[in-house]
């Protein structure tokens, strides 16, 4: 897997591999002018049936481990329930995450090709992705496999968290925090088959049951197919599979368990300035989580006990008598994690626990790693209300590792909500943190040497915003100020012969979100985020960072049946680097729109389709990686 740390994260490291990034160019003026023009057309045809207000959902803050106190949401929190994804019919994990403002994805390439995340201009390297409840990655186990070709299950819903995260959830959390749940089942047995055929040879098929019975329920989700993109050797092939049993013991004792399994496999062709015939890579990734839930008067108490196991495989064959190069990546993880909250002592919902990790990495690669790790952390939070339209929290942690030593974390958040107002304020503070790799402290080749004494990554990070609701709740806007600070980034040394402690950067800017639902007429939600982000050592912009990133989506149900809706996600200005000179250029700007319908033919026949990139935008997301052209898909799906 040709990932390069140098390039893809802006900073010089050791990573011997190189990912080129860059854009085609459109016009950023072009593409915003398009956006204003669909939202604007919109609604004006809301304006002219205009109907009865239509209740939003209720404020939720959700930055709490499930606790879920009744606080104002801060305006910077992303939610996508299963629902939403479904309705405009986002099945990619990479897809679903560039609905979400501040979180740039790049992928390099076609459909289920490798992709990083940049939250408010962190390193890809620095946003954790929880999967259930359970961390998918950390410094020695990478996630862009995963995050370019994972499917969503029909049950699972995405949370996005910005800003410094790690005083509730550990390392990695600096630029913000991805948490993919597979959701509780409910309602009577139901179920529901699809079949998608489409362009590119694509054909995916899905299967996916949930509901309730008795103290049980249950969400199973299916889906697995095949495309062979554009290139030649860029075939990708995926299976996905979602499961979670959910079971009250009695009432007050709950067991849950999920099961989460994900494979991946494509020819790897490289940029198209080589054109490899044989490259091919493979990923297996498994993920289980059982957990204990008690509640007995003011006190929740949470137990979970979690594994991962993932195995990435990257085979280059050459023409004899050089043998076969391959690399094999085993990342194996165990988890125990405890958590109780505490709702007596009034206006205060007290929130502490402890948890214990242990992890074991091999990779044939670069440094030839086979290292262990043991993480014990604890953790303790406070969320109170001194007034009933003030919501304050104040959390602390402390991890212990046992390869560097320790990392202790804190953060501090505010909310009002006046009584009455449509308008919500919050403020927020924190520190976060990425430990060093393995490669980083102990790895070994001729020409390198890891550094045992290296400090882990650091960060801090500080956010205003506020979001207004008006039209009787037909509409919401959240505008998100935002600013972080990263120090002590590991990079190579001079002579690249190891690494040190010695980069500094800084990112600031804005993120601005709306929704307007006017009844049965039309829904438009869209975001828009400015970034600037600095190497501040170099004094140069970080690479792949764009300055402007937008996107707007417009759904309507028509009668009879039918709905339909589109949406455009349009970038501009960023830096990058050459695929084949290896300079430093001027990213181009792109524009990428999707068409997406849906016609019920019958109390459990649906017809879907969709237009995928429908101005058949010819880009690169990565320089010298060409994103896919036009696609026409096709889906039957069945309920029962």
């Amino acid at each position: 897997m040709s990932v390069s740390s140098e390039l893809s994260q802006g900073f010089p490291t050791t990573t011997r591999d190189r990912q080129r990034f860059a854009v085609r160019r459109a016009g950023w003026g072009g593409s915003a002018s398009a956006l204003g023009t669909l939202a604007l057309g919109f609604v004006a045809v809301a304006e002219l049936r205009p109907q009865a207000p239509e209740s939003l959902p209720p404020f939720v803050f959700r930055e709490s481990r499930g606790a879920e106190p009744a606080g104002p949401a801060k305006p910077s929190a992303g939610w996508l329930t299963a629902e939403e994804l479904a309705r405009r019919q986002v099945t990619s994990l990479s897809e679903a995450l560039r609905q979400v403002a501040g979180v740039p994805a790049v992928t390099s390439g076609a459909a289920g090709m490798i992709t990083s995340v940049f939250t408010r201009g962190a390193n890809s390297n620095q946003t954790l992705l929880l999967v259930d409840g359970l961390r998918l990655n950390d410094p020695n186990t990478d996630y862009a496999v995963f995050l370019g070709g994972a499917c969503l299950a029909a049950c699972d819903s995405l949370e996005v968290s910005h800003g410094p995260q790690s005083t509730l959830y550990g390392g990695e959390a600096v630029g913000g925090l991805i948490s993919l749940r597979a959701s509780r089942g409910q309602g009577s047995p139901s179920g529901r088959v699809a079949l998608e055929a489409g362009s590119f040879g694509t054909f995916q098929g899905s299967v996916s049951t949930q509901g309730t019975r008795g103290m049980d329920a249950w969400s199973l989700s299916l889906r697995g197919g095949r495309t062979r993109n554009e290139r030649a050797n860029n075939a990708f092939t995926s299976h996905n599979a979602v499961l979670r049993l959910d079971r009250t013991l009695r009432p007050g004792l709950e067991a849950t368990t999920t099961l989460r399994w994900f494979r991946g496999a494509y020819g790897s062709p490289g940029d198209r300035f080589t054109n490899d015939p044989d490259n091919r890579e493979r990923e297996d990734n498994l993920l289980a989580t059982a957990q204990l839930q008690v509640s007995r008067g003011p006190w929740q108490t949470r137990l979970l006990a979690g594994g991962q196991d993932r195995r990435f495989a990257a085979v280059s064959p050459f023409p004899a008598p050089r043998p076969t190069a391959e690399t094999r990546v085993t990342n194996r993880r165990g988890v125990l994690d405890a958590q109780s909250t505490f709702r007596g002592w009034s206006g205060h919902l007290l929130l502490g626990g402890a948890t214990l990790e242990a992890n074991h990495t091999r990779n044939t690669g670069f440094g030839n790693i086979n290292r262990r790790q043991r993480l014990a952390a604890v953790f303790l939070h406070d969320e109170f209300r001194p007034r009933p339209d003030l919501h304050l929290s104040l959390g602390v942690r402390n991890d212990d590792f046992d390869t560097f030593g320790r990392a202790s974390t804190g953060r501090a958040n505010a909310s009002w909500a006046p009584a009455g107002s449509a308008f919500r304020w919050g403020a927020g503070f924190g520190t976060g943190f990425r430990s060093p790799s393995f490669l980083d402290l102990y790895g070994q080749s001729a020409f390198y040497r890891g550094n045992p004494g290296l400090r882990p990554e650091r960060a801090r990070g500080w956010e205003l915003g506020g979001e207004w609701r008006g039209g009787g709740g037909r509409w919401t806007v959240g505008l998100t100020l935002f600013e972080l600070g990263l120090r002590d980034l590991i990079a190579s040394t001079r002579d690249f012969r190891s690494v040190e402690n010695i980069l500094r950067a800084h990112t600031r800017g804005w993120e601005l979100t709306w929704r307007l639902r006017w009844a049965e007429i039309a829904t438009i939600s869209g975001h828009y985020a400015y970034l600037e982000a600095e190497n501040l050592t170099a004094g140069t912009r970080l690479l792949r960072r764009p300055r402007h990133r937008g996107g707007l989506d417009v759904w309507r149900p028509w009668g009879g049946g039918f709905s339909a809706g589109a949406s455009l996600v349009a970038t501009g200005q960023r830096e990058d680097v050459h695929a084949r000179t290896f300079r430093t250029i001027d990213g181009e700007d792109y524009v990428v729109a999707r068409l997406y319908a849906q016609q019920r033919l019958s109390s459990e026949w649906y017809l879907r389709g969709r237009l995928e990139n429908a101005l058949d935008e010819r880009y690169e997301e990565v320089h010298g990686y060409p994103a896919i052209g036009r696609g026409v898909f096709l889906a039957l799906e069945r309920g029962f």
